[in-house]
């Protein structure tokens, strides 16, 4: 489709690694007729006392722009974002499209006690307030989340991937476990995809109680575990406590082993060392949030979202429907 705009494509300074990769991806898509895609220069110049500002190199009068950026914590990876948009918007350009492959502030999405902040609402609100037409995301911590978007949002799931790689490991006596009671639907949507004719994969649900945020008093497993290659299924993996834990009871209960797949690995704190520490035979996160550091690390691998997410940009720039790219 011939198209009487162009799309140019920049990133923040988060997620380059990430940006690169999905260029790469990109041009696989494009037909032989159609320009090369590039990573447009985008400046940011810091300022002594903690300030910045974004700056495009090249023009985007009349362009689709891409924005890329994870905004986990520090406030800053949204707060660049945000000054990105209204610089794009700013410089003419005709949509601006926030591609935010982790969507930080995301467990802030209900009032659960009196008195605080429903940061995601605020977060969407900023993201439409600076100017953007459409955000792209993925495995949101609640998927009603989109509904705080009064603008399109792509949302996929990294299911997309993380199936295909955990068949391809050919795991026998194949379990798929939630690690509390909210992920259960997540766990039966694996469990399904991941079921044969000749063997049904199995559900567990691990039922927790917290002391206070990030601490868990007491994990039971409901369902058959004894015997079992145990995948525990989760949207992020932040301190590793749960997981850590969770991962224990299992083995408790007889499992054969046990695995974790969690789409956002935060992992702040001594969450690398607990799961280096821990019975989990292996962890399972994508590139969504960057850790160059953990490369080559024994236990735990990265599976890459960068062609998913260049699969919907080429689509969405060329009213494809994107339906297909859903697994669940």
């Amino acid at each position: 489709m011939q198209h009487s705009h162009r799309m140019e494509l920049f990133t923040c300074r988060a997620s380059r690694v990430f940006a690169e990769k999905v260029i790469v991806e990109l041009n696989k898509h494009r037909e032989a007729d159609e320009p090369e895609v590039n990573l447009g220069e985008l400046d940011v110049t810091s300022f002594s006392d903690g300030e910045f500002q974004p700056m495009f190199k090249d023009s985007v009068r009349g362009a689709t722009v891409y924005l890329l950026q994870s905004t986990m914590p520090p406030a800053d990876n949204l707060m660049e974002l945000l000054l990105c948009i209204d610089a794009a918007k700013r410089a003419s350009a005709d949509k601006v499209i926030a591609v935010i492959p982790y969507f930080g502030w995301a467990r802030q999405d209900r009032k659960d006690r009196p008195r605080v902040a429903i940061g995601a609402k605020l977060a969407a609100n900023l993201l439409r307030a600076a100017g953007a037409d459409r955000v792209m995301t993925c495995d949101l911590h609640a998927d009603q989340i989109q509904g705080f978007f009064d603008i399109p949002v792509d949302h996929v799931y990294a299911s997309k991937v993380f199936v295909p790689f955990i068949r391809s490991k050919h795991f026998p006596d194949l379990a798929i476990a939630a690690p509390d009671m909210g992920g259960a639907k997540r766990a039966n949507a694996y469990a399904k995809a991941l079921s044969t004719k000749d063997e049904d994969c199995g559900v567990i649900l691990c039922h927790k109680t917290r002391e206070r945020a990030n601490v868990v008093s007491d994990i039971k497993a409901i369902g058959e575990v004894e015997g079992k290659n145990i995948i525990i299924v989760d949207d992020m993996i932040d301190t590793a406590g749960t997981l850590c834990k969770a991962a224990d009871v299992l083995m408790s209960y007889g499992a054969k082993s046990v695995r974790a797949c969690a789409t956002h690995g935060i992992l702040s704190g001594e969450a690398v060392r607990r799961i280096h520490d821990s019975s989990l035979k292996e962890v399972y996160i994508t590139d969504t949030v960057p850790h160059p550091e953990l490369a080559d690390d024994p236990k735990i691998k990265i599976v890459s979202m960068t062609e998913v997410f260049a699969s919907i940009i080429h689509k969405v720039y060329n009213y494809e429907a994107i339906s297909p790219d859903f697994i669940f």
